[in-house]
């Protein structure tokens, strides 16, 4: 059984820290080769999906990858801020991303599933991050240790010092 009270924590620290910059009259600048508020959100949109592409494979009892390359590509990542329609659309759609995946919690998922063997690559400006083999439930783990919480400081570095939190 797998409690994702973690993750779903964690993506409403960003969904916040995403509202928190879309009001700001006043953004910094990101520095050449960062990304601005859409351009992360529309990452984070990708990076979940992978992940809840990966949750369904093994659900539906097929052997799964997860590689987040799609996910750093700027032409991919302007597409979905395009068809999501801005921050607005961003951040409704990463919520119900949200409610799907947190879903596979609970008893959705058997312990033999949550063991499942998933190769993982994952990627962050460039370097390589992690190339190893690790059971279905690290990928939630890592979603809500380190990816979703490094977002969210990401977005939070945009606002200038007196806002940040």
């Amino acid at each position: 059984m797998l409690d994702t009270t973690a993750l779903h924590d964690a993506y409403d620290s960003l969904l916040e820290a995403a509202v928190t910059v879309a009001d700001s009259a006043h953004l910094r600048t990101p520095r050449p080769g960062e990304w601005n508020a859409d351009r992360i959100l529309a990452h984070v949109c990708l990076v979940t999906a992978g992940t809840i592409a990966a949750v369904a494979a093994v659900a539906a009892g097929e052997h799964t990858t997860y590689d987040n390359r799609h996910a750093l590509d700027t032409w991919t990542i302007d597409r979905v801020v395009e068809q999501a329609g801005g921050s607005p659309g961003l951040r409704a759609r990463l919520r119900r991303q949200v409610e799907i995946l947190c879903g596979f919690g609970g008893p959705a998922l058997s312990d033999p599933e949550l063991d499942s063997p998933v190769p993982l690559l994952g990627l962050s400006a460039g370097a390589l991050l992690t190339d190893a083999v690790v059971p279905l439930r690290g990928l939630f783990k890592g979603l809500a240790d380190i990816e979703i919480p490094n977002h969210t400081r990401q977005l939070l570095a945009l606002l200038p010092e007196k806002t940040a939190v």
